[in-house]
């Protein structure tokens, strides 16, 4: 078969297969958002329409504007940036660049028909982007100061407000056009010791002032302050949103910024360091309250999670009633009086036949334009080699935010326009980095595999002018194997399995990235011919309804247990909910917590919302304590009064589900979704 026509109707295949979808179909949705990077999120309603951004950093373009009416299911409008070219670190030039720093921390403000993002650029003044329809055109202007993760408020009064730093907040009062702040107006709002920390969202509701930050020192959480007038007292609140990594401990980490890096290991013992804590709150039509946060969410980056939020004392505490601050990893939809058709914001495979590239794809700083191509070559993405020492330092390099918890990409190069010293291929690309892909040199092709934590460089000789190159990635082991093929079918592993550790050297998590760069001074002239990238996932299995099930405990030191042969039959309760039944009764939860077995039909005290950490470990939340299902260790008691699961499964609150003869398989997603075809 001609190899264009096989890849496409390998990714007609794909257009039906599973992506990570926050809405179960059922009127639940699934923690978080998206399973790929979206860090400091803010969330904004006009009307019954709700908008979204986030940091991009240095990638290009960059502040992603997405849509949604229903809080869960998100679309893509548009980008507020196309390119920051600020100087030649923004376009890799002169040796300097601009990692770990670019574009972050924006704040999104509608007023009086005009929709602002204010948001941060290292060593420059804080960006103010305008525009009257969210798709844009926006307009950017730089303001007269650089205000750190800064929140505006236009308050009802008719003056606007902004505030900005990290402890120490300090406010100020702007000028009309709102690039600058009013002479003799800034003070300090709160002292650096109140506790408050940095990724400020600055509210006024029924006439009181809310300001929610982000504590990101050794247990993250959610610092949030609140007064009667800006003039103060100002209270603060360290548990409106604390402790909530629905189970996930720390992965790899890295420490230095060149090699030879420092790699910690995994440490599942660290409580917080994964919780969400930068993020804010937002109302519906209804007269709900939402809150959205990032969480530090290892190799795959930061993740945006929703909460309900309950208000109690004047506190919009993430979470439900019996277990304020600690939010639900599935729960039942908001009521935004919209309903939307569960979907992904954006299509992350590509043939690379259209006009343009598709929004997932953003490119490491500023691009050269003229060294790039969809049309020199119809249905390819061409590359121009650019003088470059590593894929560090190459220009043009094509990125998209890798996807979780597990994926595989594979893409198709064709080296045939390849001169010597050029490389080219598919990149895990971050600090450290992997890739693999194609060297050419004056005696020919080789296909090579580098891999920057281990210093590890395998190379094979390569005779073929099309290869396949694939990445398995599992974010939750923080693991990546490469493989390749020459004819689609056979792939063979090539070295060993890359470490995806997580640091701030870029700020961001792994991306996959497609390369091509020229590190022999004075050569060059080739280019790199990608014929397409498929990303593919993996497929969850629903929740077990009608079937009898053995809950063991994720440490392996026993099993849940009631009657006489320890397996429970899964009632289907609606709303991804569940009972638990027994042959003597139905597991049931009692004014005091304790658990215990009752006859007759399942009621409230019955009722469980069938949940997952990210492992795919299930956790039980009772719908009589809105707490978690745990097995005392000290005396075996049953109790519903866990806040949530702790990493390392030692308070037996993470059971592994096993049924229908198999022995404790473990779901690759979270419940509720019905079995795709890869």
């Amino acid at each position: 078969m001609n190899p264009k026509i096989w890849a496409a109707l390998a990714l007609a295949a794909l257009a039906s297969a599973q992506t990570w979808k926050a809405d179960n179909g059922n009127g639940t949705f699934t923690n978080p958002l998206f399973f790929d990077e979206f860090s400091d999120p803010d969330l904004i309603r006009v009307g019954s329409d709700f908008y979204l951004t986030g940091t991009t950093m240095h990638s290009m373009p960059g502040l992603p504007v997405l849509h949604s009416r229903d809080l869960v299911n998100w679309d893509f409008l548009g980008y507020a940036l196309d390119r920051l070219d600020l100087g030649p670190s923004f376009r890799l030039e002169e040796g300097k660049s601009e990692y770990g720093r670019g574009i972050w921390a924006p704040c999104f403000r509608y007023h009086n028909g005009t929709f602002y993002i204010f948001s941060n650029v290292n060593g420059q003044t804080t960006q103010l982007f305008r525009a009257t329809n969210p798709k844009g055109p926006w307009t950017r202007t730089p303001m007269k100061r650089a205000l750190h993760d800064l929140s505006v408020l236009f308050d009802d009064e008719g003056k606007v407000y902004v505030v900005w730093g990290y402890r120490g907040i300090r406010i100020a009062q702007l000028t009309e056009d709102l690039t600058d702040i009013v002479p003799g107006t800034e003070r300090e709002l709160i002292a650096p010791s109140a506790g408050m920390g940095e990724g400020l969202h600055l509210y006024k509701i029924k006439g009181k002032y809310i300001l929610t930050s982000a504590w990101f020192m050794d247990e993250m959480r959610m610092p949030v302050a609140r007064a009667d007038s800006l003039e103060g007292p100002w209270e603060v609140n360290q548990n409106v949103s604390r402790g909530e990594d629905f189970g996930l401990g720390v992965g790899y980490r890295v420490s230095g910024r060149a090699a030879p890096f420092k790699i910690s290991p995994p440490d599942n013992s660290r409580l917080g360091r994964c919780a969400i804590h930068q993020g804010g709150i937002v109302d519906t039509l209804s007269g709900e309250w939402w809150g959205f946060s990032m969480m530090d969410a290892n190799s795959v980056g930061r993740l945006t999670s929703l909460s309900p939020v309950t208000w109690t004392d004047g506190w919009p505490y993430f979470g439900l009633p019996g277990n304020l601050g600690r939010t639900p990893r599935t729960w039942v939809k908001p009521n935004t009086g919209a309903s939307s058709s569960p979907h992904a914001p954006y299509k992350r495979s590509d043939d690379f036949s259209g006009a343009q590239l598709q929004p997932v794809w953003q490119w490491n700083h500023v691009p050269l334009d003229g060294k790039w191509s969809l049309t020199e070559r119809k249905g390819f993405l061409r590359l121009h080699a650019l003088p470059a020492a590593d894929i560090w330092r190459a220009r043009d390099t094509l990125t998209q935010r890798a996807i979780g918890p597990r994926s595989t990409v594979t893409a198709i190069l064709e080296t045939s326009g390849m001169k010597p010293g050029e490389a080219a291929g598919l990149a895990l690309f971050n600090r450290p980095y992997a890739w693999l892909g194609v060297e050419r040199n004056n005696n020919g092709f080789t296909l090579t595999k580098l891999d920057e934590v281990s210093g590890e460089t395998t190379r094979v000789p390569l005779t073929h002018t099309r290869v396949w190159l694939r990445a398995d990635c599992d974010f939750l082991t923080n693991k990546a194997a490469f493989s390749y093929s020459t004819d689609a079918k056979d792939f063979k592993d090539i070295g060993e399995p890359h470490t995806m550790a997580y640091g701030l050297i870029t700020f961001q998590g792994v991306r996959y990235s497609l390369f091509a760069y020229n590190s022999q001074p004075g050569a060059g002239g080739g280019y790199a011919d990608f014929d397409s990238i498929n990303v593919t996932e993996a497929t969850p299995r629903p929740i077990p309804y009608g079937r009898q099930i053995e809950l063991t405990f994720h440490d392996g030191a026993g099993k849940l247990q009631f009657g006489r042969n320890g397996t429970f039959t899964v009632v289907d309760r609606g709303l991804g909910r569940v009972a638990l039944r027994t042959e003597e009764g139905l597991v049931s939860v009692g004014a005091n917590r304790e658990v215990s077995l009752r006859a007759g039909a399942p009621g409230l005290a019955e009722t469980f919302q069938w949940m997952e950490t990210f492992e795919g470990d299930v956790i039980l939340m009772s719908l009589a304590t809105n707490r978690y299902l745990r097995v005392n260790p000290a005396d075996g008691k049953v109790l519903a009064d866990s806040p949530g699961p702790h990493p390392d499964g030692k308070d037996h609150v993470r059971f592994r589900a096993s049924w229908g003869g198999a022995s404790a398989p473990r779901r690759t997603f979270r419940s509720g979704l019905p079995n795709a075809a890869q």
